[in-house]
């Protein structure tokens, strides 16, 4: 009886406290969580590498398939209808894996006891976790025809990080990224685009979506890290799990924006509500093949 007294008596005491700051809003709440994105967002930036070269990465990947003038006008112009689309979901195959080994052997290492650190006031294996979430989106965006996403000085501008938000939340499920990601596929094919849309993006029929984005993320950013707090308090097994976490976690995320983008990009004729559920089957790809005569 004592003990529901005192429940009683802290829930009451919350409910007085909040009744005392009424100015605490839904949208203050949801502009803590977009800030709570954009802060990973930016440490994740500072990582080195983080930035892809669209040019030298698509130049690595088709070489190993087709002759230079081919992947010359892939380059320029965009590999949907250059480079078939098998080919360019094998070199989607091999990315996913790339990263999804990358950032679980990181994972495994930083959950053990003592391997912690924090980037600012954001811990190491979220930064990179985030890391590689923010490469492969960039590469998988090149291998089904996006233009790249950095400025002359190949650093990333607003129009870049906001595209990297709604890939991200593709990732997640996010119902709002989705379409979003389907309205931008068919600027970029409509209007035969060669770089990002900058004004839709920072201040046109985007940009809602990309603050909606950013809070939805942001929400879940919170629960992630009491999750890998609990994970790093069991002693010996918290890599382990702390491993087999983000394993669960990225590599059903990378597929999903890849096959979304395989689908936005490749067959925008069949874009609807439904059609990021395209089933690319990215476990049955080889990673690899000999190059074509």
């Amino acid at each position: 009886m004592y003990f529901i007294k005192t429940r009683f008596a802290i829930a009451s005491f919350i409910g007085f406290l909040l009744a005392l700051h009424p100015q605490l809003t839904t949208n203050e709440i949801m502009a803590k969580e977009s800030n709570a994105w954009n802060k990973v967002m930016a440490a994740a930036l500072k990582l080195p590498g983080v930035a892809v070269d669209r040019d030298k990465f698509l130049n690595k990947e088709l070489s190993k398939y087709f002759p230079q003038q081919q992947v010359h006008d892939a380059i320029v112009k965009g590999t949907p209808g250059i480079i078939p689309d098998k080919i360019l979901d094998r070199i989607a195959t091999t990315c996913i894996r790339d990263h999804t080994r990358k950032v679980t052997i990181f994972s495994t290492a930083m959950g053990i006891p003592g391997g912690w650190a924090a980037l600012g006031t954001v811990p190491t294996d979220i930064a990179q976790f985030y890391f590689h979430v923010l490469v492969l989106s960039q590469k998988l965006a090149y291998v089904y025809g996006y233009p790249t996403l950095l400025d002359e000085d190949g650093k990333m501008t607003k129009s870049s990080v906001n595209v990297l938000t709604i890939f991200v939340g593709v990732m997640t499920g996010v119902g709002v990224a989705i379409k979003a990601l389907q309205e931008l596929g068919e600027i970029l094919q409509k209007q035969l685009i060669k770089k990002l849309p900058e004004m839709a993006l920072t201040n046109g029929v985007l940009y809602p979506a990309v603050r909606q984005v950013a809070k939805l993320i942001g929400s879940t950013l919170t629960k992630e890290q009491m999750t890998k707090g609990i994970t790093k308090a069991l002693p010996l097994i918290s890599g382990m799990i702390s491993g087999a976490l983000t394993y669960k976690t990225f590599k059903p995320q990378a597929k999903r924006l890849g096959a979304s983008l395989h689908c936005t990009m490749l067959l925008p004729q069949h874009s609807s509500a439904h059609s990021t559920t395209l089933d690319v089957d990215y476990e049955e790809l080889p990673p690899e093949l000999p190059p074509q005569p």
